[in-house]
């Protein structure tokens, strides 16, 4: 610090504190890199130029605490900054926050857990794999913990227990990992459009204002709580409804007498418009291009399959008298 708050010869009134930015860092504990980071992102005011010098004071000190305090809440730099604009605006915080750790909470009730490296590799085969467990960590399936070379943190001991049934089942690491990375772009495309459905239908008289008032940000925050469980529940639902329709369609298709056809294994490139490679890159970014258009038409020749299967009434009764 510069100079220390102090009683001012003649007026009698506090001088308030004034710091250089390496003061700043040192009492904040944070970096003079990170400061300047702030001030960039328009988390943290500017400082007061006097001559060839930036002047930071206590309300600067007090806003870097302010960031700190809620990153180690689980806050990320985007969410704070909302926050810090709405304290700004001379909103209250309380329905704000309150909104922003209802979403950025957990959705699930499933607990991350660790596994010793020992358990790793016994679980997927008894040999180490460098580069499955890169692949895992790559994925989030697996998480390093500092100063543990031979421990990982688990975010999903659900996921990892499907993959370590699936391996004992036969499937190869790589599948797994590929079908992982297949399933998490079709997940999240589901995810974006519920999201997208409930917004508008639910959220946006919540959040008209920018920053919502503190009485919207509560009422909906109220609201994420009451459906945050309905997303989960309307894909479990559907995806049992696929699996069964899907699993009798394979099973049709195993106990037919006559031989598969032939399929074509060699892919085959299909030029497709400028313009709709570029909405998808919008959508999805350009990295899930190639695996959304996939997706999306694995869906639409699922769907006709099943509009065909379910015009077909004779073949569904028999194969149910079968089964």
């Amino acid at each position: 610090m510069s100079e220390q708050s102090a009683q001012s010869a003649g007026a009698g009134q506090p001088v308030p504190a004034e710091y250089r930015i390496e003061d700043l860092a040192h009492h904040s504990g944070a970096t003079v890199r990170t400061i300047r980071a702030y001030q960039d992102r328009g988390l943290l005011p500017r400082p007061e130029r006097r001559g060839r010098s930036n002047v930071y004071r206590d309300t600067h000190l007090a806003r870097l605490r302010q960031i700190a305090d809620l990153l180690d809440r689980g806050y990320t730099l985007a969410s704070i900054k909302e926050l810090l604009e709405a304290w700004d605006a001379g909103r209250g915080l309380g329905g704000v926050l309150g909104l922003v750790a209802e979403v950025d909470g957990p959705w699930t009730d499933e607990e991350a857990d660790r596994i010793s490296r020992e358990d790793l590799d016994a679980t997927f085969g008894g040999r180490p794999d460098e580069d499955a467990v890169r692949e895992a960590i790559e994925l989030g399936v697996l998480e390093r913990i500092p100063g543990r070379e031979d421990e990982f943190l688990v975010p999903s001991p659900q996921e990892l227990a499907v993959a370590a049934e699936l391996y004992e089942a036969g499937v190869p690491l790589s599948a797994i990992a590929g079908h992982l990375r297949e399933l998490r772009v079709q997940v999240e495309h589901i995810a974006s459009r519920f999201l997208e459905f409930t917004t508008e239908h639910v959220f946006a008289r919540y959040l008209e204002h920018r920053p919502p008032t503190d009485a919207d940000a509560a009422a909906a925050a109220t609201m994420v709580r009451r459906l945050r469980p309905l997303a989960q529940q309307t894909v479990d639902a559907e995806l049992a409804r696929a699996m069964r329709m899907f699993a009798t369609r394979h099973l049709q298709h195993h106990l037919s007498p006559h031989p598969p056809p032939v399929r074509e294994e060699e892919p085959r490139q299909v030029a497709l418009p400028s313009g709709t490679i570029r909405a998808v890159q919008n959508l999805v970014g350009p990295e899930s291009v190639a695996a959304f258009i996939a997706a999306a038409a694995e869906r639409e020749v699922q769907s006709r399959t099943l509009d065909a299967l379910a015009s077909n009434g004779t073949k569904d009764t028999t194969l149910g008298q079968v089964i």
